[in-house]
């Protein structure tokens, strides 16, 4: 199976920054896609930023020109740095993969436990 751990999150200063990383272990071949989401208390889940292995990077409007999404395919890592955060920003942030799986090249999706990022003067 596979595991996707995050790390990073904190208590940060409105306009402040913050770099989340996930890292995904296992018998993986190859990352289909690697996500973060968010979800804030009261809120739903939603999209933060979305990187396929074609490349194609997509961000939620609110994010945009503030956070981007990176990927380290050598370790299996993505990562995602937050600039000039807002308190609308706090939120869990939760990493989610879809990975072909080394053994017999079936696809895996699943979710990291999240990291906790609050933003707060």
């Amino acid at each position: 199976q596979v595991q996707l751990v995050e790390s990073g999150g904190g208590l940060v200063q409105p306009g402040g920054s913050l770099r989340l990383s996930c890292a995904a272990s296992g018998r993986i071949l190859s990352i289909n896609y690697m996500d973060w989401y968010r979800q804030a208390p009261g809120k739903q889940r939603e999209l933060v930023a979305r990187l396929s292995s074609g490349g194609m990077i997509n961000y939620a409007d609110s994010v945009k020109g503030r956070f981007t999404i990176s990927v380290d395919n050598a370790r299996n890592m993505v990562f995602l740095q937050m600039n000039s955060l807002k308190t609308e920003d706090t939120a869990v942030y939760i990493c989610n993969a879809e990975v072909l799986m080394a053994m017999d090249g079936s696809t895996w999706n699943g979710w990291g436990q999240g990291t906790q990022v609050t933003v707060s003067s």
